[in-house]
This record gives C-alpha cells, structure tokens and sequence, in this order.
C-alpha cells in the first residue's frame, strides 16, 4: 500500500507527481496527462430510459390479471367491459409513471460541485484554465472564495483556511498547514495538509499540487458510494405486492371453482351455456380484484403528499412516505440540521464577570445576561470594550437579504462561503460574507448596540496584521478621529494572556496578577469543556513617536509589525462561541421519543462539540459518549453491531462510516430515516429507509439522494412528517378494508348465485362502475382524514407487519359477508316477487333480470357507503368520529349517491348499465338491507362493551 499524500512532504510528492514547485508542468505534459487520466470530472451512472419506466407500470400482478380479463370479455364480444377496464388499467400507469419519471440525478448534482475554472501555474505563468482539463500534477492557487476543483496537497498556506462541512461535516472552517504532516490513519477533517474538491476557502491564500482528479477525488468515492446502493422496497410497497399476490390466487381459485361447477352440472355444453360460464368467471375476477386500489392507493398518497408540503416537507419518491410511520430510528447529521450552521457568541467572560448571550444564529437580537438578569453592554465598560475590539478586530461583514422563497432549496451545491440565518416567509434574512467566526463576533457586537458600520466609521482601520496558523492571533491598528491611535488584538487564549500584561476591569486598566491569569485559564476551560470555540480579546493604546506612524509599520515583515505592537497587552476577556442548537429541536427530539423513535447523532464534528450538542437536545443523558471513526474502524462486525444499538453519538467519521452506521442499524432491524444536508451525507441519505436533505442549507446531491427534503430545514418537520406518514398508512389500511369487504361482497354475491344456478345478480360492467365511480370516491375521500390524536403516542408498527394485521382481515370478511348476503338477498326478493316473475326466468329476458340486478346494484352501493363512515377509525365507533372532520367525505358519499341514481334515472347511462326504474317500496327494502349490517355491528359492539367510552378503552387494548 503506497504512503497516503497527507503523510508526504511537499517535495516528496512534487517527485511522485514529477512536476516542478515553481514552475509547475507544461502545456505539453498536461495535455498528455488528460488523456492519460482523463476530465476532472465524476462520471455518471445510465439514466433508465423513460420506455423502460412506462412498461414497469404493467408488470403489476393485478394489472396482468386484469388485462387477461380484458382479453376474455373483447374475445366474448362484451367491449364496452374491456374498454372500461383498460381505460382503468391505463389511467392507474400514467400516475405511476408520472411520479416515477423523474430519475436520480445524484451523479449529475455531484458534477456540478466541480469549480468551472481554475487558476494554476503552468511553464512558469499564471494561468486560469477550465476545471475540467485539470490533471494530477498542476500546481493549484487558491484564495477567498474559491471553491476547490480537486484534491490537492498544500505547498504554500499563508493564513490559509477552508470550510469543509459540505464534506466531513465540520462546522467551523479549517486551518491549514503545508508543514503538517499526519498519521496514516488521521480522519478526513483533520488532514490540515490536504484540500479537497467541493470544499470552499474562507482565508487567507494558497498553493497546492494536484494530486487526485475526477473519480479518484474523496468527491469521487462518495459517488461510487451512492452508485453502490440500490433501490430497496418500501414497506408499503412490499404489502401490496403481497395484497396483490392473495388478491389474485383468491380470485382464480374462486373463478375456477365456479367454472369447473358450472361444467360439471350442465348436462349439454352448448355455446349460450359456456359463454354464461366464462362471463360469470369474468365477472368474479372483475368482482375480486379492486381496479382501483392502485390508482387510489397513489391518489392518496399524493393528497397525503400535498398536506406535507404545506407543513414544509417535500416528499420525491411517493410510495416512501408512509415508511415514516414505521421508522424507528432517526440518524441526524448535526452541524445544519440538529444546528443552525451559524456560529453564535454563546458566553463572555470579561473584566471578571461571566455572561450569557442570548438570540438565534446571525440575527442581531438578543440579550446579554448576568446571573440571570439583563445588562445593556453599554453600561458595562469592560463588556462594552471587548465587543468593540473584537468587532473592529474582523473582517467579515453582517449583511441583510431578501427572504428565500418558501418551499425551495437555496443551499449551494457545494462548499458555503457565507451562511445565512434563513427563517419563514416575511422574515428578514442575515447572511455573513466572511469568516463565520468573525461573523460571530460582529453579531454580538450589533447585539450589544455596536453597529459594525457605525464602528468603521468611528474607528478607522489604518493597518492590519493578518492571522496566520503560526501566531495564532490578528492585530488591527485604528483612529479615532481625535487623532488616537488603538490596537485591537484577537486569537488563542494562552497566546493573547502571555502577550498581556494588564487587564481591563471595571473600566479601569490594573495590572495582570498571576491569580487572574489562572482564573482566565480556568474559565477557558470550563468553556472548551462546554464545547465552545473561545478566542481572547485584547487592545492597547497606542503612540508613536514623532515622524513615525502606521505608514512606517506597513512597510515592516508581518513577523516584524507583531513584534513591534502585540505586546504589553490589556487583556479583555474571553468570548465562547458554537453552531447552536435549532430552538425547536430539543421539543421535537423530545416528539420522537414520545413516538417511540430513537434519535441518533452522526457527525463529522469534534466528539466534544458533538456531545455537548447532544446533551443540550436530550439526545443523550449526562453519561453519555461519543464513539469516533477511528474507533469504529477498530471494531469488529458483531462489535460495530453492538455499539451502534448503544450508543446514540457518532462524531469524526467519515462517509463510510455513515454508511456502515446506518446498515448496522438496518441488520437490527430498525426502520432507519436518515437526515443530512452535505454531500458527505448522500451515500447514507440514499442507502436509509427514507432519506430526508435539507432544502434550504442542503446540497444539491443530498436532495437528489433522497426521498423526502424539508423545506426549512427544521428538524420538527420531521417529527410532523412522521405524524403525516402514519396517518397516511392509517388511511391506506382505511380504504383497503373498505374496498376489501365491498370486493368480497360481491364476490360472495357473484359465487352464491352461480352456486345456486342464478342468474348473474350483477354485470360485469355493473360490478366497475360499484369498484370505479361509487367506491372511488369514497376512498379517495378516506384517504384525507386527519390523523388520529393519538397517532404520535403509539409505538411504530413493525415494519414485517401484513396488511391484514390487527384482527384487519377478520373485519373485512364479516363485513363483506354481510354485505354480500344483503345484495344476494335484495336480488332474490326482486327476482321472485316482481310481477310476472316466473320461478326461474329466462337468462336472457331483460324485463326480468334488469329490475332484479338494479335492486342489488342499489343495496350493494348503499351498504358500501354506509360502511365507508365505520372504516373512518379502527379504534373508535362510528358516532365517536364526527361527520365534520372530514366534510369531502360527506361529499363524496352524496356524489356517489347522485352517480347512482343517474344510472338508474337517466335514459342514456341506464341503457349502458341495463338498469330499471326502482318504486317507492323497493328503495325502502334497499335501505333496510343496506343498514342491517351496520345495525347488526352497533347491536353487537353496545352488548359487549356496554357503553361507548368503554368500546374505545377496549379496541385501543386490543390494537
């Protein structure tokens, strides 16, 4: 195995590399090299054709079955049947094919992470060449703002610092150092040497050798890591297979015993004989098979849909939403998701006194607190100073834009350069263009009533000496406009307390005792150990003797001006700053608990910084610890098994250890959904149950790996996005019991009759317009009731679970028998007691047969819709869910209702239907048949559970 980069020298790898440090290669060996490694670019996986995705949508079981049904009844002249079917069998493809056409596209959002220029230096000249045409070997140049275009090892780093969270997740943006050089094994984040494709520089300026390009980059394993993971199964998908499955052997086992009946009673097999047995075997499989299950189950789920975009959650993949009601695990990436991405003076600790910093992210507005209590930094002198050093001692700036719009992702497809607070729709937007650090500091300072722009202009910078890794610390000269000069100093706590002398304390300079430089390192650390980031402030009054000035310092080395001002300093205090926690997080964690789903933390950050996160959001109580890549790395199977199933805290690892996270989880059988927002995420985003990106601070490739992105990022529309998916799969299970116990009432209707040598109480085309227009509707309308209130108190349901779970099948074959005996019943009552109704009619006589069927036609539809008000709740009985809570219900049912009537009123439809005008008594029998199953089920549930308070009690135990 040969020497990772990281650990070589820079002349080493210009040797490896044969390229020159200064000159850099020719345009002759670059040109040779492309074609020997070819385009800096990542190469994408075959789309799947559009056809292919179009076809997919008939290989469904049911939909085969059905199209062989079709066949029979054109084959027996009895278009209008297939027709009909067909056109169901179409409509059901073109909305699978809708919501499936549009392809991953991961691959082609991780190409354009790729900068489209570079500059390099090639034969001795500075050159700027496009991105793509970069090989291993170009000596690199990089400054503020450049977005990195492949993976490099550092030659020169002066005040060199890059962001990389896009990658490894790191919140704050790292310092490099061309003299590093690491352990074999160092993470990612911690290669200081080492930049990478899609990171973003933040400081300073550097010089780099090409090392890796293309797919050979860190940017290019992570898409072979999102072309390894395949497309898996929802839960729902898997069950209704099976349901398809069950469906459809029921129904041709049932068609075939019927069938072989019919041809072992009739004595001669003439041509009327076997064309009325096929026709009743059509009619079963018509009968049998809900058409319309598939196209109501992506109805639905599309209006499910719609209701979770108006709660901010933007589902890509349809069928994936109702896997959030079985998730049983939520593995979080921290820094943009848990946290805001924003640095944020959290303390201060200044002239002696501690405080706390209140507000939310890069929003100017919040309080400054002393034990407790609120303190206006102006009246404090001490405070008042160190935010104004710090301030005047930045380079970033606090600027105000217009708010995103809402619902879309705004995050770029790479590294960030600038953050941004991004609230809802009518919000002032602040955005930091610079430092994240520093843009902390000068949010502070506009917290405590220093406007950085009223600061500039009070206090002229006149010279600056830049932080580099080595010093550890910044300088900025100013002037105010009496003509005094001040020196404002930044940086480590243990560099500015050695170069200090003195310390402001109650607005009055005192000597630096050695009692007071142990309780500043004692306060620095109580707040590393609280996951702060802590930078010292410090300043000096300044005078120069006559005929020198700032002018003469500029002119000085960097290594020279330092020496001449930091020192003799007035220590300041200390400010403490994080990524803060999202308010709504903690309570949304809390949610999910309550739900019975376990929040995992996965993060690319400092285990420290990682844990006090955790502590603060409840993910973890006060024992709890953080488990590194490295010690990951370490573990063996069973172990690596182990400690995912403890532990609730991953920090410094990398995207494979993501990826081996959230399989370890999915071997235990946990649901896993799986957050993220930067391309270090995507492979473990795709490879989880259901994926979940951010949509304001999300990359383009987490969004386009995943199934579902919320579109503010905020952790608690996770929370209502599973309350969303379990009410969706509620409602699912909904209209599969009504459809189911209508389907098996008129299967059993359709096998009693040919069972008794009856005459078909129903046609086929009667049968699809019960299944398409009176039971459509209906169960669409199911399909919008509103969770149950107490949806986000149960335990997830397993994800093996069957759809027929929970005694479901039981309910569905009662009800359908009762259904099914009152239709059978209606039929013979009209058959045997209409006027000139002989004993046995002719099977062909119209005048007899159509008022018939019309009376089981119209008590099978009435009973459906009856039932369709007790398939609202499993749990509770059909007078404790109110009418008003889901008003398209009700309309649905009454458009039902007028489809029927239309059919049986209206000359032309009743034509088509071969329906009969119905009198006064008839309605009235279809009523009481139609309501005797309902009766039958109220009369039976007041003698077992008494009262209705007691039923609820009893189901919900049951359940």
């Amino acid at each position: 195995m040969s020497t990772p980069w990281h650990q070589k020298g820079a002349a080493e790898v210009a040797a490896a590399l044969r390229t020159d440090l200064t000159a850099g290669l020719t345009e002759v060996e670059c040109r040779r090299r492309l074609e020997e490694y070819g385009p800096n670019q990542l190469e994408g996986a075959p789309r799947v054709p559009w056809w292919r995705i179009l076809l997919a949508q008939f290989q469904d079981f049911m939909v085969v079955v059905l199209l062989m049904a079709t066949a029979i009844s054109y084959g027996m002249g009895e278009t209008a049947d297939a027709i009909t079917i067909v056109v169901i069998v179409v409509l059901n493809a073109v909305l699978g094919f809708v919501q499936e056409y549009r392809a991953e596209r991961s691959l082609e959002a991780l190409k354009e992470l790729a900068a489209p220029t570079a500059r390099v230096i090639r034969d001795g000249r500075e050159v700027t060449v496009s991105a793509r045409d970069l090989v291993p070997g170009d000596l690199l140049l990089v400054e503020p703002g450049d977005r990195i275009p492949a993976d490099a090892r550092l030659v020169e780093t002066p005040g060199l610092e890059v962001e990389e969270s896009a990658l490894t997740g790191e919140s704050l943006p790292v310092r490099k150092s061309a003299s590093w050089v690491g352990d074999p094994d160092v993470p990612l984040g911690d290669r200081r040497n080492m930049l990478y494709m899609g990171t973003t520089v933040t400081r300073g300026r550097g010089r780099a050798l090409v090392v890796a390009t293309g797919m050979q980059t860190e940017m290019g394993r992570i898409a072979h890591l999102i072309q390894e993971v395949g497309e898996e199964e929802t839960p729902l998908q898997r069950r209704l297979a099976q349901l398809g499955r069950w469906l459809v052997a029921g129904c041709l086992i049932v068609c075939a015993i019927v069938v072989a009946a019919g041809l072992l009673r009739e004595e001669r097999l003439t041509g009327p004989v076997i064309s009325q047995l096929f026709m009743a075997g059509v009619s079963l499989a018509v009968a049998a098979i809900p058409e319309g299950l598939p196209a109501i189950v992506t109805v639905s789920l599309a209006l499910g849909v719609q209701r979770m975009i108006r709660r901010n959650a933007i589902v890509r993949r349809l069928q994936s939403v109702e896997t959030l009601g079985c998730a049983t695990v939520i593995c979080s990436d921290k820094t943009g998701t848990l946290t805001k991405n924003e640095m944020m003076v959290r303390a201060a600790w200044v002239g002696g006194r501690s405080y706390t910093v209140t507000g939310d992210g890069y929003r100017p507005s919040g309080e400054f607190l002393r034990e407790g209590r609120p303190v206006s930094p102006q009246q404090e002198p001490d405070l008042a100073q160190a935010l104004k050093s710090a301030a005047l001692c930045s380079n970033a700036k606090l600027v105000q834009a217009q708010p995103a719009r809402r619902g879309r992702g705004d995050g770029a497809a790479g590294g960030r350069p600038g953050r941004s607070h991004r609230p809802g729709m009518g919000q002032v937007v602040f955005s930091v263009q610079g430092d994240p650090t520093e843009g902390a500091l000068v949010v502070a300072a506009q917290k405590g009533g220093y406007r950085p722009a009223v600061l500039q202009d009070r206090y002229r910078r006149v010279l600056e000496v830049p932080f580099e890794s080595e010093r550890r610390r910044m300088s900025v000269i100013t002037e105010d406009g009496d003509g005094g000069y001040l020196l404002h100093v930044k940086g480590a706590p243990d560099v500015i307390l050695e170069l200090s002398t003195h310390m402001l304390r109650d607005g009055r300079i005192v000597p630096l005792t050695d009692q007071d430089r142990q309780a500043i390192l004692d306060e620095n650390l109580r707040m590393a150990d609280q996951a702060l980031r802590v930078l010292a402030v410090a300043y000096r009054p300044l005078s120069f003797p006559a005929g020198e000035g700032p002018d003469q310092l500029a002119e000085l080395s960097t290594d020279e001006a330092a020496a001449r001002l930091e020192r003799n300093l007035v220590f300041l205090g200390l400010l403490g700053m994080i990524d803060p926690p999202r308010p709504e997080v903690k309570q949304a964690v809390a949610a999910a608990r309550r739900a019975g789903i376990r929040t995992v933390m996965i993060t690319g950050d400092h285990p420290a910084t990682a844990l006090a996160v955790a502590r603060e959001l409840g993910i973890v109580g006060a024992e709890g610890r953080a488990v590194t890549g490295r010690e990951l790395d370490q573990l063996s199977h069973s172990e690596l098994i182990a400690a995912v199933e403890e532990c609730q805290v991953f920090a410094r690892v990398s995207p494979q250890h993501k990826l081996q996270i959230v399989r370890a989880l999915k071997e235990l059988g946990e649901v896993v959904a799986m957050t993220g927002d930067g391309v270090n995420d995507a492979p473990a985003v795709k490879e989880a149950d259901i994926g979940i990106a951010m949509g304001r601070t999300g990359t383009d490739v987490t969004k386009e790996a995943s199934a579902m992105i919320l579109a503010d990022d905020n952790y608690a529309t996770i929370v209502a996005a599973v309350e969303e998916g379990r009410g969706i799969y509620d409602n699912i299970r909904k209209f599969i019991r009504y459809l189911l116990s209508c389907n098996t009432g008129e299967v059993l209707t359709m096998f009693l009759a040919a069972v008794m040598r009856l005459p078909l109480p129903l046609l086929p085309i009667q049968i699809l317009f019960v299944n398409l227009v009176t039971d459509g509707l209906p169960a669409i309308a199911l399909g919008i009731d509103p969770p149950e209130p107490d949806v986000m108190r149960r335990p997830p349901r397993r994800p093996d679970e069957g759809v027929f779970a929970r005694r479901l099948g039981i309910k569905i074959l009662g009800r359908g028998t009762l259904i099914g005996l009152g239709t059978l019943t209606a039929f013979l009552i009209a058959f045997f007691t209409l006027p000139g109704t002989p004993g046995v009619a002719p099977l062909d006589d119209p005048a007899v047969l159509n008022p018939a069927r019309t009376m089981a036609l119209a008590t099978l539809v009435c009973a459906q819709l009856i039932h369709v008000f007790d398939c609202r709740s499993e749990r509770r009985a059909i007078w404790e869910t109110p009418l008003s809570s889901n008003p398209w219900l009700v309309a649905a049912v009454a458009s039902s209702v007028t489809a029927l009537l239309l059919a049986i009123y209206w000359p032309p439809l009743a034509a088509i239907f071969e329906t009969a005008p119905l009198q006064a008594w008839q309605w009235l029998v279809v009523l009481l048949l139609a309501s005797a199953g309902e009766l039958l089920v109220a009369i039976r549930r007041l003698i077992l559970f008494g009262r209705p308070v007691r039923l609820r009690a009893h189901v919900e135990e049951e359940a």
